[in-house]
């Protein structure tokens, strides 16, 4: 299921295209797992969620789950950390923003291919690591 029915070919965009609707799709299952797993304030809420999305969380994730990726998927992966961003990270090593770009160009790329199942897959190794 995707929220509108538009249809995109997801290797015809960019893998930085996909890493912003990756992006949006990693931060929802971050703030749908924190609230699920306590009602807490809103700023609590936005500080814990920063524990999950950023450049150096997103490369401990990809640790997680690399071996269980598909040769289609890894290749995805790849094509997001390798694209140019043009952007200078300011709490990550270049390394760790290249690989949490590839982490959302990824997410962006089983979203737009309408593969939540897979998504929800990949995210549980993520989160329960976490807890």
């Amino acid at each position: 299921m995707r929220f509108t029915d538009y249809d995109i070919n997801a290797k015809a965009l960019s893998p930085l295209n996909l890493a912003f609707i990756g992006d949006c799709v990693y931060e929802m299952l971050v703030r749908e797992t924190l609230v699920a797993k306590a009602n807490r304030p809103v700023n609590d809420l936005h500080r814990e969620s920063v524990k999950f999305v950023s450049a150096k969380a997103q490369t401990a994730a990809y640790e997680k789950i690399k071996d269980m990726l598909t040769e289609e998927e890894t290749a995805q992966f790849k094509r997001g950390r390798n694209a140019k961003t043009g952007h200078s990270p300011k709490s990550a090593t270049v390394a760790e923003y290249h690989t949490a770009t590839g982490i959302e160009s990824l997410f962006g790329y089983l979203y737009i291919n309408g593969r939540l199942d897979r998504i929800k897959e990949l995210f549980s190794v993520i989160d329960n690591e976490n807890e």
